[in-house]
């Protein structure tokens, strides 16, 4: 099966898939506020209260439901694999991550250890959506890169979440695992094997699907997305099982960074030859490119050199989760979901009833400016080591309106399908595929001139 193979009467119903990702951007400014709300002290050290909190806001609001929900679109239209119980899990994965980031920025930014207990509660869910994931996976045939990634990224969500309700219960009392070799398994997995893996596996059909990139060179794509669960998995036995050995552990890390930047490059080089360069949302795509490549070399740089006195650290961490994570999933929420109103209206639409274009669904020229409004939180947040605390509230608010903004956008592309369907006559019967309720029906008056119309 080819990577361009795709099979959209599997597509599964709008409500499934809006229900995860619609939320996101709101909880993305939510993550904004708290940053920009939030007290500053410790800034720019990761390790801050601030930091993890509104680092966990952002990764557990905004970029879980939108990965998880793009995969419960992707597997049965790219990999023509349905995934079990998906409807009944999707209303969940929002509101989960919206509660876990809450009880993780009550514990860490206030010390209740009862809200840590409650985040070790609920990263259950998260394995179940995980172990779901990776039992649609079994049934995918792996024949790209895109593919080989669907099939197996349940997995590294489960680590991740594993060494993070491991993390959050010892931190609420319920049990004691040593911290340093969990922390380092949750953020290589959560950064590495979950985040990194799947935006690079995604982008490989996204990318040239939306914005006609010439596609990776062949020997590199063969290479995802073992890539980066083979140098991870690795790390992880070292860490394990020979943790006062941290030279090798330190090796693995670096072998996996120098892939990552490799594939950065290319994917870089590929996205500044994009045929569809006047897209509003295509700078946003060279952008976290360079980011993921510089993210890769300074955490080499931090991992060889940890002497040195320079917020390494924290740049690595922003350009891998805002510039690697954020700018591509607003790149994605912004062609997705108008491709996926169009496509559902043209699906259920009466044949002689016209269908916007999916430039008239989101306008071009908002989208062009929420994203030099996003890039502007993110240069805000990459030069916070400078002044932390005005920073963090710039660009916390920046950052926040840049997300509001987006999800105001998700939300007009809804109403603009709630129309369609309204003046296309849809029955009844296919409401429920949109989640929404049935039109209110005509009074006499308007119900005889419709009649004559129809007539006429």
């Amino acid at each position: 099966m080819k990577g361009a193979d795709l099979d959209y009467a599997r597509a599964p119903r709008p409500a499934l898939v809006f229900g995860c990702l619609l939320p996101a951007p709101w909880l993305g400014a939510a993550a904004g506020l708290l940053l920009a709300a939030g007290p500053a002290a410790g800034l720019p050290d990761r390790f801050a209260p601030l930091a993890l909190a509104a680092v966990h806001a952002l990764a557990l609001g905004m970029l879980l439901p939108v990965m998880v929900g793009a995969l419960f679109q992707m597997m049965p239209v790219v990999a023509r694999v349905d995934v079990p119980g998906a409807g009944r899990l999707a209303p969940f994965i929002a509101a989960t991550g919206a509660a876990l980031a809450c009880a993780l920025g009550s514990g860490l930014l206030g010390g209740a250890t009862a809200a840590m207990r409650v985040a070790a509660a609920l990263g259950a869910v998260l394995l179940l959506a995980g172990a779901v994931l990776l039992a649609a996976g079994r049934r995918v045939a792996a024949a790209d890169a895109t593919t080989r990634t669907l099939a197996g990224i349940g997995a590294p969500l489960m680590v991740a979440a594993l060494a993070g309700i491991a993390l959050a219960g010892t931190f609420g009392g319920l049990w004691r695992v040593p911290v340093a070799q969990a922390l380092g398994l949750h953020m290589a997995w959560a950064l590495g094997g979950w985040l990194a893996a799947l935006v690079s596996g995604v982008a490989a059909t996204v990318l040239p699907m939306f914005w006609q990139t010439p596609r990776l060179p062949a020997a590199l794509a063969r290479r995802l997305p073992l890539g980066h669960w083979g140098p991870l998995a690795v790390f992880s036995a070292v860490l394990l099982l020979w943790p006062d050995q941290p030279v090798l552990a330190q090796a693995a890390l670096v072998v996996w960074l120098s892939f990552v930047a490799v594939l950065a490059a290319c994917a870089l080089a590929g996205t500044l030859r994009a045929r569809r360069r006047h897209d509003p949302l295509w700078l946003l795509w060279p952008v976290a490119c360079a980011s993921m490549l510089g993210a890769a070399v300074l955490g080499a740089a931090a991992v060889v050199l940890p002497a040195v006195a320079l917020p390494l650290a924290w740049w690595a961490g922003t350009m891998a989760l805002v510039g690697a994570g954020v700018l591509p999933v607003t790149a994605m929420l912004g062609k997705i979901v108008p491709f996926l109103v169009w496509l559902h209206l043209r699906r259920l639409l009466p044949r002689r009833a016209r269908v916007p274009a999916m430039q008239a669904i989101i306008r071009p020229g908002r989208q062009r400016a929420q994203a030099w409004l996003l890039l502007a939180a993110y240069a805000l947040l990459l030069a916070l080591p400078l002044a932390p605390a005005p920073l963090a509230r710039a660009g916390g608010l920046l950052l926040a309106l840049a997300n509001a903004w987006l999800g105001w956008q998700l939300l007009a592309a809804l109403r603009c399908m709630r129309r369609m369907r309204r003046g296309g006559g849809l029955p009844a019967r296919v409401a429920y595929q949109f989640g929404m309720p049935s039109p209110p029906p005509l009074s006499r008056k308007r119900a005889r001139g419709a009649w004559f119309g129809r007539r006429w």
